[in-house]
């Protein structure tokens, strides 16, 4: 990396290129990041100045990040609420449920954890998780899930009804991107942690998650509560992009001009239809 001596002594950027080839730095590769730093703190300021006008105006958000083990929802939750004030924004990332939860409706551990007035809440997964994960691996019986099922869209349709705005991300990877990641999280010891049991078996069960994601698609997909596919191959796009389709969907800039764009790249950022080109089928 440069030092500040480095940069003190370049006075051109040629100095820049010089300095990069004695060190064996990809230039390519470092302006990119810095790019992406740069994008990344325009649209974190803008975070603030939206969640503050949800404030103002009272608004309940829900922010749903849904997708394959190691799709990068994490991360894009850490970044979207890096520089947020605490109070009013929460992570919600449920355990398996209690004894005492799996006698009561389903939804109920859900209900507890939306979004009071003025209020922005992450869902690190969501009641979607017996839409897919939990028939997969056989932690629902087929019972339970098709009845969640046929309950999803009139409860999705009363939190709309109710002034409830729901954003619900899938965030779509390849299984030889997957693999890749998973490699990488056994491999770093900052990063085990993320490692379970469920994301082993993620690779050998692809084509049971497929079935079950294009279920889910087609059932749950709604005018008032549409799903929005986000190819996430390229970590730090699906983060930047995903960030811009929230803000986009709010009027909150009236008081203020934006430094950067908050238009996503359709290219990434895709309302589901039923003949989109997925990545991870």
């Amino acid at each position: 990396m440069y030092t500040l001596e480095d940069l003190s002594r370049a006075k051109k950027r040629k100095d820049l290129i010089d300095i990069a080839e004695d060190k064996q730095i990809n230039v390519v590769k470092a302006l990119r990041m810095l790019r992406y730093e740069e994008e990344l703190r325009l649209l974190q300021i803008e975070m603030v100045n939206f969640q503050r006008w949800v404030k103002k105006k009272g608004l309940r958000v829900a922010i749903i990040f849904e997708g394959r083990d190691a799709a990068g929802k994490g991360g894009a939750i850490k970044r979207f609420k890096q520089h947020l004030n605490p109070r009013s924004t929460r992570v919600v990332a449920l355990s398996k449920p209690t004894e005492v939860e799996r006698g009561q409706w389903y939804f109920r551990r859900y209900i507890k954890e939306l979004p009071n007035p003025g209020e922005i809440v992450l869902f690190d997964r969501s009641w979607y998780n017996r839409a897919v994960v939990e028939p997969v691996m056989g932690f629902c019986t087929p019972r339970e899930y098709n009845q969640f099922m046929v309950q999803v869209p009139g409860f999705e349709h009363m939190l709309y009804e109710d002034g409830v705005h729901i954003i619900k991300f899938w965030f779509s990877i390849s299984k030889k991107e997957q693999k890749k990641r998973i490699e990488s999280r056994l491999l770093n010891p900052l990063k085990k942690w993320k490692f379970s049991p469920v994301d082993k078996r993620g690779q050998e069960l692809w084509d049971k998650y497929t079935y079950y994601k294009e279920q889910m698609f087609s059932k749950t997909h709604s005018t008032f509560s549409p799903w929005i596919i986000v190819r996430a191959n390229d970590k730090k796009t699906a983060r930047l992009e995903s960030m811009r389709f929230v803000l986009s969907n709010f009027d909150y800039t009236t008081s203020h001009k934006t430094k950067i764009t908050i238009l996503p790249d359709p290219n990434i950022v895709l309302r589901y239809y039923r003949q989109i080109e997925q990545i991870d089928i």
